[in-house]
């Protein structure tokens, strides 16, 4: 097995990296027998210096005045911008992804750090009432120290999602990356934290354990974690004695509604970046497609007819129209889940190429798949499958398919596909979720205007724009009679 080590990373505590002597390896997931980073493992010690740290850096970060504060955001949004041509293939070689997906991923964060600060000053305004009887001010103050525990799948984006609100109303963070995607991420967030006060960002790497020490960490007020469900259940049993806030951001398991009046090849054109990008793993991709049982057969035949156009290889090829999963866990999972489905009454239907054959097993490949002929109570349509493939489910009419729409402990993204706008409009108001999408539904559909978060088993809170700078303050009401 041959192993070349690119990168070494350390955690960044106080504005210093520090040496990754206790090191985990970095594996590419699509050439497995190539290591990309050497990470250090952190310890619940690493973690008290850290958070110590931040809380320290917090007595003077929370003082900055904010259109200061603003400044800094905006001086970080360029450093990862000019940061973007160097790490994305780093990036794509740790988590799997295809070179686009990984500069969509830095250019995304950016936005995410150029939104807030346009948001921050005028959030910041009181509410105030003054009459005769007493003067009333609503003022907004950080919460703290911030914990972040972020995913591998889109590392940069959903960290600034965290991260940009954090600092700009004024809190301190301590983050703990992914341990399949940490080393790109970590090297932009030193070069950010260069603009900063030391203390003020800070990356402890490690596993569940390190993750549980941050959670229940006495000095951390807030905490934002993107991932599972299963973890958050631990996030939320974690802060439960120290009572602090949580926004999570989970799975789901998104319908597609498909009405009768829909232009096929039109919406191929925008629905298939929702199913197959980063190979499935997107928390909010396309998992199940719900199609009116006359236009079935011929949406089908279509479907698999541009499926079958993708070609799978190593995401640093340019060829490739998307890249391996991520990580032997996942990759079994979706493994297995293609082996029921094949053993059941469902049409399962591989399609695309390999562009590699011969390095096929040096990584975590799945070619694209789609289930044909399946019912809506099956597995493959009622748990996420965080991969490569896709259910098509023929329904009846409108009152079914959004009954089994909204049959899910699930409820993040959604999206309805038609000709008519209103009906359209009339259809998403229907169906149970955090976001509906109508004809899109891939990252070009999220609008930073627009509050990210799910609802039932798929998160509570909400973040961009206001209402992510809002998960990070408290309201301090003050009362002065006269």
């Amino acid at each position: 097995m041959t192993s070349t080590i690119t990168q070494r990373v350390g955690h960044l505590i106080g504005g210093e990296m520090t040496a990754a002597e206790n090191a985990r390896a970095v594996h590419d997931p699509g050439k497995l027998d190539e290591v990309v980073a050497e990470v250090a493992v952190g310890t619940v010690d690493d973690v008290d210096r850290a958070v110590r740290c931040a809380h320290e850096a917090f007595q003077s970060w929370r003082q900055v005045p904010v259109a200061e504060r603003v400044q800094k955001l905006l001086a970080a949004a360029d450093v990862l911008t000019g940061s973007a041509d160097e790490l994305a293939s780093l990036l794509v070689r740790e988590h799997g992804g295809v070179a686009w997906e990984a500069h969509t991923d830095f250019a995304l964060g950016t936005g995410v750090l150029q939104h807030t600060a346009s948001l921050t000053e005028e959030f910041f305004t009181p509410v105030q009432f003054d009459d005769a009887e007493s003067f009333i001010s609503v003022e907004k103050v950080p919460r703290g120290v911030a914990a972040a525990i972020v995913p591998w799948n889109m590392p940069v984006v959903l960290t600034m999602m965290k991260l940009a609100p954090a600092l700009a109303t004024g809190n301190t963070m301590v983050l703990k990356p992914s341990p399949f995607a940490p080393a790109a991420l970590t090297l932009a967030l030193s070069r950010m934290a260069e603009l900063l006060p030391p203390g003020v960002l800070n990356v402890v790497h490690g596993e569940g354990d390190v993750g549980a020490a941050l959670c229940s960490h006495p000095l951390v007020r807030k905490v934002g974690f993107t991932g599972g469900t299963e973890t958050a259940q631990k996030v939320i049993g974690a802060t439960s004695e120290t009572i602090k806030n949580v926004t999570l951001e989970l799975g789901g398991n998104d319908p597609a509604i498909v009405l009768d009046d829909v232009d096929i090849d039109a919406a191929l054109d925008r629905m298939l970046k929702g199913v197959y990008t980063r190979s499935g793993q997107i928390c909010f991709a396309v998992k199940r497609i719900y199609v009116p049982r006359g236009l079935y057969q011929r949406f089908a035949d279509a479907f698999c007819d541009r499926v079958d156009e993708y070609a799978v290889g190593h995401g640093l090829d340019s060829n490739a129209g998307f890249g391996p999963l991520n990580n032997e866990t996942q990759y079994k999972k979706v493994l297995d889940l293609l082996d029921r489905t094949r053993n059941s009454a469902a049409n399962l239907v591989q399609l695309g190429r390999k562009l590699d054959p011969a390095g096929w097993d040096n990584g975590y490949y799945v070619l694209p798949h789609v289930v044909r002929d399946t019912e809506h109570s099956t597995p493959i349509s009622c748990q996420e499958q965080f991969g490569p493939v896709v259910p098509l489910i023929a329904y009846d009419d409108e009152q079914q398919v959004l009954e089994w729409a909204n049959d899910s402990e699930y409820g993040l993204g959604s999206s309805v596909w038609t000709s008519n706008p209103d009906r359209g409009l009339d259809v998403a108001r229907r169906i149970e979720a955090g976001s509906t999408f109508i004809n899109t539904h891939a990252f070009e559909s999220l609008d930073l205007r627009m509050p990210f978060g799910g609802i039932k088993q798929s998160g509570i809170g909400r973040e961009f724009g206001t209402d992510g700078l809002a998960a990070y303050v408290e309201d301090h009401s003050i009362r002065r009679l006269k």
